[in-house]
C-alpha cells in the first residue's frame, strides 16, 4: 500500500474584517449509476436520446404502474460501497420522499432515508506528495432521479423531458470533514476516480452523471474541535447548500464566495438563514434558489409498493471477490514494480485507461523510460490535438516496440522522436520503419573515436578550457553527433569525451 502521512483536516483560515474564521464543508455526492436500464423500470438509460423517448409507464407514473427494483443496480451501489471501504447492510428500505415538481411525474421520489444499503466508509484524499486526509463516508443510498424541464424553447412555456426520471442514482454523503476550497474539489476528483475504476459511474459531469451539493458554513477558531468532541452540529455554524455542482472549477469558486458572504453577514451583526443557493459561474457568486427543508418537509414515509430489499452476504462476498484494484493500490504497485516516483505514478493512475495504456508499454521495460515517453511525449501530443488515450494514433505496442529499439542502441533519442512523430502520423511497425528510414545509431566506436581524435587535435583551446570546467566537454560531445548525423549514441560519445579528457 502506499506510504502516507495521514493529517487531521487543516481549515482554510478566512480573515474577517473582525474575525478570523475557519471553513467546514459536507458533500452530497449524486453519481448516475452505470446501468443500461433505470432503477425501477427496464427503459433504456442512454444519452442523447429523443425527448422523451426513454420512458416506461412506471417512469411516467401512469395509474397502477408498480415499481420494479433493478437487482445490477444494487450490486452497483454494492461494489461502491465496498470501494470506499464502507458497510454494507444487508437490509434496506426505500421510502417516498413527496415535493411536487413539473419533472417528477409521481409527486414523489423513491430514496432511502431512514435504511440506506450502505453504512459508514471512507475516501482517502491525497493532498501532496506521502500527505493525506481523510474524508469520513456517512451513508450511501439508492434513488431515482428526476426529469429535466426545459425553458428556452419557447418564450411562452415549458417542456418536461421525462428520459432522465427514474434513472438510478448513489447519494454519496460525507462527514463535515472537508476544510477548504481545495480540499473538496481533491474529494471530488479522488469519489470520481474511484468509481470510474469501479465502473459504477462514468463521472461525466459535463452531463450531470457526477453532480454535487456542496454544505458550507463558517465558524470561529476552535469551534470544529468542539463539534469533534461533541458532535454537536451547533458548533459549526448554519449551513447553506449550493446546489447541482458539476465542476471542479466552479466548486471552489462557489466555496469560496459562500464562505465571505457568510461572514460578511455575521460580522455586521446578522445571522445566517439556513437555505438551498445556486452558484452563477459568470456572476461568480451564490443566489438564494429557496429555503432549506428539513427530512420533515418531505413527509417521508416507507414506499408501500416496495418490499425492504434484503440481500445476503454470500452475494457480498461474491462481489467483493470480484473486485478490480483500485487507484491507491495500483499507484502502490506502479511505484514498487517500476520504480516510479510519486508525482508520475498519480499521473499515469488518474484514469483507468491511462494505466492501462501505460502499463502494456512498460511490461517487460524500463519503467522510468517507459513513463517519461507516456507522460511526456504521449500525453503531451494528445492533449495538444484534443484526443483521448482511447483514439492514440500510436498504440501502446508499437511505443513500446520503439523502446525496444532504443534500450537496445539501435535508435538514439533524437531518432526515437523522429521515429515517434512517424509513427504518430503514417503508422507501421517501429522496426520496418526505422530500417526504411535509415535511422540506425551509429556503433562503429572506431569511427565515433577518429571524429573525436581531430577534434581533440583541431581545438587545444578548447580542450584547455574543458579540462578546466568539465562542464564544456559538452561541446565535443555536440560536435561529434554533428559529424555523425545525431546517429552515434550519446552516452557513449560522452563517456570517450571523458576518457579522452582525462575528466
Amino acid at each position: 500500500m502506499l506510504d502516507l502521512t495521514y493529517e487531521a483536516p487543516k481549515p482554510k483560515v478566512i480573515a474577517g474584517a473582525k474575525h478570523d474564521w475557519e471553513l467546514v464543508i459536507g458533500m452530497e455526492i449524486h453519481a448516475q449509476v452505470s446501468s443500461n436500464a433505470k432503477l425501477f423500470s427496464g427503459a433504456s438509460t442512454a444519452v442523447g436520446a429523443e425527448p422523451n423517448s426513454n420512458v416506461s409507464f412506471v417512469d411516467c407514473a401512469m395509474p397502477g404502474m408498480l415499481p420494479v427494483i433493478n437487482e445490477y443496480c444494487v450490486e452497483q451501489a454494492v461494489r461502491s460501497g465496498l470501494g470506499l471501504k464502507a458497510a454494507i447492510n444487508l437490509r434496506s428500505a426505500f421510502d417516498r420522499k413527496n415535493y411536487f415538481y413539473p419533472d417528477l411525474p409521481q409527486g414523489y421520489q423513491i430514496s432511502q432515508l431512514y435504511h440506506p444499503i450502505v453504512g459508514e466508509g471512507e475516501v482517502l484524499v491525497e493532498m501532496g506528495p506521502g500527505v493525506a486526509r481523510l474524508v469520513r463516508i456517512e451513508r450511501i443510498h439508492l434513488e431515482q432521479d428526476a426529469g429535466k424541464s426545459i425553458h428556452d424553447m419557447d418564450p411562452n412555456m415549458s417542456f418536461v423531458d421525462f428520459n432522465r426520471t427514474g434513472v438510478a442514482l448513489m447519494e454519496i454523503v460525507s462527514r463535515p470533514d472537508i476544510r477548504g476550497p481545495e480540499e473538496a474539489a481533491a474529494y471530488v476528483s479522488k469519489l470520481r476516480q474511484i468509481l470510474r475504476y469501479l465502473g459504477t459511474c462514468d463521472g461525466n459531469m459535463q452531463n450531470g452523471n457526477l453532480r454535487a451539493d456542496v454544505n458550507v458554513s463558517v465558524c470561529r477558531p476552535g469551534q470544529y474541535e468542539k463539534y469533534q468532541e461533541t458532535q454537536d452540529f451547533s458548533h459549526l455554524g448554519t449551513r447553506c447548500e449550493i446546489k447541482n455542482m458539476n465542476s471542479l472549477r466552479f466548486i471552489q469558486a462557489a466555496i469560496d464566495y459562500e464562505a465571505r458572504r457568510q461572514i460578511a453577514i455575521l460580522e455586521d451583526g446578522g445571522s445566517i438563514t439556513q437555505e438551498t443557493r445556486l452558484y452563477d459561474p459568470d456572476k461568480g457568486e451564490t443566489r438564494s434558489m429557496r429555503s432549506k427543508e428539513e427530512a420533515h418537509d418531505y413527509r417521508y414515509f416507507p414506499c408501500p409498493d416496495l418490499l425492504p430489499l434484503e440481500i445476503e452476504q454470500a452475494w457480498v462476498d461474491d462481489i467483493a471477490a470480484r473486485m478490480p484494484e483500485l487507484p491507491d493500490a495500483k499507484k502502490a504497485r506502479f511505484m514498487g514494480d517500476f520504480g516510479l516516483t510519486d508525482y508520475d505514478a498519480n499521473v499515469l493512475t488518474a484514469e483507468l485507461d491511462s494505466a492501462a495504456f501505460f502499463e502494456a508499454v512498460a511490461q517487460g521495460r524500463d519503467g522510468k523510460l517507459a513513463a517519461n515517453w507516456v507522460i511526456n511525449e504521449l500525453f503531451g501530443r494528445l492533449n495538444k490535438e484534443g484526443h483521448a488515450i482511447g483514439d492514440s494514433p500510436v498504440s501502446a505496442a508499437q511505443l513500446g516496440g520503439m523502446l525496444d529499439l532504443l534500450s537496445k542502441g539501435d535508435i538514439t533519442s533524437k531518432m526515437a522522436k523522429d521515429l515517434f512523430e512517424i509513427l504518430w502520423t503514417e503508422g507501421g511497425d517501429p522496426a520496418e520503419v526505422a530500417a526504411a528510414r535509415g535511422m540506425k545509431a551509429v556503433t562503429d566506436t572506431g569511427a565515433i573515436e577518429k571524429a573525436l581524435d581531430d577534434l581533440i587535435a583541431a581545438n587545444p583551446a578548447q580542450v584547455e578550457k574543458a579540462k578546466v570546467n568539465a562542464k564544456l566537454a559538452g561541446w565535443f560531445t555536440g560536435q561529434v553527433l554533428k559529424a555523425t548525423g545525431g546517429k552515434a549514441n550519446p552516452a557513449v560519445v560522452n563517456e570517450m569525451v571523458a576518457k579522452k579528457l582525462g575528466l
